[in-house]
C-alpha cells in the first residue's frame, strides 16, 4: 500500500500531471493552465461564493511572503473551511491541471508562496481548530490556521507547552511544511522530531493519515518500528507532496525554571570553543546562539542595547531550580576559560526578554545596515568546528560584494552542525 502511494505521488511530479505548487525548476513564469470562469464557479460551490476571490489586491496579497522575491499572484484565493473542502477543491484543481498553492501566516523568507506559474491559492487560516489534547500523552492536534503563539497560549495552564520557536507568527502545519527550526532545537529538535501524525490532502483530493489509517490520531504511538515513515516524508516537502490539513505535536512539561544568559569573546573562535566544551560537558543547554560584532553592534542601535561590540553567545537553560544553578555555574567556568567576559544571567521573564531582544529583532536590525534594502534569507550548514572559519570566508566575500561593509552573521548552534 506504501509503495503504490509513493508511486503515485511521484506520478504527480511527471509532465503534463497536477501538484501542489510546480518544481521550483521553471523555464517560464507564464501560467501553464487557463483558469476559467466555469473552474471559478465550481470552486465557489464547494466553499461559497464569499470564500472566493479573484480580486487583484488579495490576489497580490498572497502572492508574496516576507521575503525579497517579488510578488508572484495566483489565479484566484480560496479559503476552506474543513478537510472536506480542501479535498474537493483539490479534485478539481488536479481534474483541470491547475497549480495548487498553501498558504499560512505569509511568514516564510524564501518566496515559497509565489504561484510561478499561477493557480489556486488555499488560504488556510480559518482552519483553526485546537484538537485533541492529550495530557497524558503529551501531545495535541491542531488544524493549520493554528500559530505556535495561539497554541502555547492555549496550554499555558495545563503545564505543557510546545518549544520550536522559529522567531515568527507561523502557522504550525507551514512549519511542519517547511521543517521549521529555531532557537530551541539544540535541546528540543526541529519539527521534524516533533510532528507525530499529519493529515494531508494529495493533490487528487485524497485524503491521508501519515501514521496510519486505522491509528489515525487518536493514538500516537511513539515507539513503533511498523512500516515506512511517511510523516517524515511529508515534513519539510514545502507543499510540493500535498496539503497539510492537521498536525499532531509532541508536547513537553512546562520547564520549573528558566535561566537566560549573554557572554562576549574576544574572538570568533573562543566562542566556539565554548559551544564545543559545553556540549561535549553534556550541559542540557535549552538555546545557543551566536551573532559576530557587526550584528551585536546593529542590534545594539537597532533596539538601544549596550551589549559589548564583541562576537557574544546567547544562551538559556531549563530545568529544576537546583540543575539550572548547576548548568549556569558550570557553563559561566567554560566560557571564561575560553576569555569569555561580562557573563550575566537573568531569571525573571522581563529581564530574560531584554537580554534576548537582540536575537529576536537581528533580522530588522540586519537590515537597517543599509535603511531602505531587502533582506535575502538563507542557511548555511557546516560542522561547528569550521565556524571561524566559513565565518572569515563569508565577511570577505560580503565586503567584495559590497553588500556590507563587514558582513553580519546571525548563527544558532545545534549539536554536531552550524545553522547561519
Amino acid at each position: 500500500m506504501a509503495l503504490r502511494l509513493i508511486q503515485r505521488i511521484w506520478r504527480g511530479f511527471q509532465p503534463g500531471t497536477s501538484s501542489c505548487r510546480q518544481s521550483k525548476r521553471v523555464s517560464s513564469f507564464q501560467p501553464q493552465v487557463q483558469v476559467t470562469g466555469e473552474m471559478v464557479e465550481a470552486l465557489r460551490e464547494v466553499v461559497g461564493s464569499a470564500n472566493v476571490s479573484t480580486a487583484m489586491a488579495v490576489r497580490e496579497q498572497h502572492g508574496k511572503d516576507e521575503s525579497m522575491h517579488r510578488c508572484r499572484p495566483p489565479d484566484a484565493v480560496v479559503w476552506p473551511q474543513n478537510v472536506e473542502q480542501v479535498s474537493k477543491l483539490a479534485e478539481i484543481c488536479y481534474r483541470h491541471s491547475v497549480p495548487m498553492i498553501p498558504f499560512g501566516t505569509g511568514t516564510g523568507l524564501e518566496g515559497g508562496v509565489g504561484a510561478i506559474k499561477g493557480g489556486i491559492c488555499f488560504n488556510l487560516t480559518h482552519m483553526d481548530r485546537i484538537l485533541d489534547l492529550n495530557v497524558e500523552d503529551f501531545h495535541v492536534t491542531v488544524e493549520p490556521g493554528v500559530t505556535r503563539k495561539a497554541l502555547n497560549s492555549y496550554l499555558r495552564d495545563s503545564g505543557l507547552w510546545f518549544p520550536v520557536d522559529p522567531g515568527a507568527p507561523a502557522s504550525l502545519c507551514g512549519m511542519a511544511a517547511t521543517s521549521a527550526s529555531g532557537t530551541n532545537a539544540v535541546r528540543y529538535g526541529t519539527m521534524r522530531e516533533n510532528v507525530i501524525n499529519l493529515e494531508v490532502v494529495l493533490p487528487d483530493g485524497r485524503i491521508l493519515n501519515t501514521a496510519g489509517k486505522d491509528r489515525r490520531f487518536r493514538y500516537c504511538i511513539r515507539k513503533t518500528s511498523a512500516g515506512y515513515n511517511l510523516t517524515s516524508l511529508f515534513v519539510g516537502s514545502e507543499g510540493t507532496l500535498g496539503i497539510i490539513t492537521k498536525a499532531a505535536l509532541r508536547l513537553y512539561g512546562t520547564p520549573e525554571s528558566i535561566v537566560s544568559a549573554v557572554c562576549a569573546f574576544p574572538s570568533v573562535q573562543a566562542a566556539v570553543d565554548s559551544t564545543v566544551e559545553i556540549l561535549q560537558c553534556s550541559i542540557p543547554i535549552a538555546r545557543i546562539e551566536f551573532l559576530d560584532e557587526v550584528m551585536v553592534d546593529a542590534c545594539n542601535k537597532f533596539s538601544s542595547l549596550q551589549y559589548a561590540v564583541l562576537p557574544t553567545l546567547f544562551l538559556e537553560f531549563h530545568g529544576s531550580d537546583q540543575n539550572v544553578e548547576e548548568q549556569v555555574q558550570q557553563t559561566e567556568e567554560i566560557t571564561q576559560m575560553n576569555g569569555g567576559s561580562k557573563f550575566s544571567w537573568a531569571k525573571d521573564q522581563e529581564t530574560r526578554n531584554k537580554l534576548w531582544m537582540a536575537r529576536h529583532n537581528a533580522w530588522y536590525a540586519a537590515l537597517g545596515l543599509r535603511p531602505g534594502s531587502k533582506g535575502y534569507a538563507t542557511d548555511v550548514c557546516v560542522p561547528i568546528s569550521k565556524l571561524p572559519e566559513i565565518m572569515v570566508e563569508t565577511k570577505k566575500d560580503l565586503v567584495k560584494s559590497q553588500l556590507t561593509d563587514g558582513g553580519g552573521c546571525q548563527k544558532m548552534m545545534s549539536p554536531g552542525c552550524h545553522i547561519c
